[in-house]
Formats: C-alpha cells, structure tokens, sequence
C-alpha cells in the first residue's frame, strides 16, 4: 500500500494573502491560520488534501518543479474561468507550452505557476468512459 498524501505545503512570503487568494480560486476556507502558518480546507465531499501555506523568507526564483492543475467546475468553462483567475490576480506566464496547448499556464500573485485545464471533470469523466467503450465521440480534456 502507498502512501496517504496528508497535506500539500506552499512556500510563501506572505502566507495569509497568498491563502486567502487561493481560498477565493479554489472555493476552500481557512481552517487555522497565524503569522508564519495557514490552513485551507476543501470544503465537505471534495476528496483534495489539505493545502498549508508557510512562510519563508526568500522569494520564488525559479520555474516551479510541482504545480497544481486546475479544472473548471461543472456547470461552467475554461474561458470563463480563465476569466475569473485573471481578474482575481493571475497573470499567463509562457513556459514554452506553444500556441497549440489545450492549457493556461498562469502564475499567482506570488509566481507559482499553475494550468487551468480545458475540461470539467463530468466532461473528463465522459472521455475516460467513451475511451474505455472505445468510442471516437468524446470530448477532448
């Protein structure tokens, strides 16, 4: 048996703000926060780990060798959503992804990269489903 992801830790110069910005993207709340440490939690049925914001006294240098994907939620799409990001405080950041890509690369307000995928997870699951059955009529991710 593998191991159980407990939380995901971000580097942080400002812990607080840089939480409460990805609690307003993700739809999450704080938990437990003070000045060095802040909790967010998915809220109840979301299946994600917990993310713990810490703070560290060097800014971000260099391309991120972990970042998140994020989908747009059912019932809404990616331009809408990218829409959303940008006025929130990201920014689209080219790491060499090419005009072609199904993605946005964005960065948030601290320059943690991150994609907003193309698919909502019910258009995600029908693809999986039609490749399993073999359809050829299935959404793209």
């Amino acid at each position: 048996m593998g191991l159980a992801v407990a939380q995901l830790c971000v580097d942080s110069h400002d812990p607080s703000s840089l939480a409460r910005w990805w609690a307003d993207v993700l739809g999450w709340r704080v938990v437990e926060e003070d000045d060095d440490e802040v909790d967010l939690e998915p809220p109840p049925g979301v299946s994600a780990s917990p993310w713990l914001f810490l703070r560290v006294p060097d800014a971000k240098r260099v391309k991120n060798r972990l970042h998140v994907d994020v989908r747009p939620p059912d019932g809404s799409d990616q331009a809408t959503e990218l829409e959303r990001l940008l006025a929130l405080g990201a920014v689209r950041v080219d790491i060499g992804q090419g005009p072609d890509a199904t993605w946005h690369v964005l960065a948030d307000p601290e320059g943690n990269e991150f994609c907003l995928l193309r698919s909502t997870p019910s258009e995600l699951a029908a693809l999986l489903a039609a490749e399993a059955g073999g359809s050829a009529e299935a959404p793209a991710p």
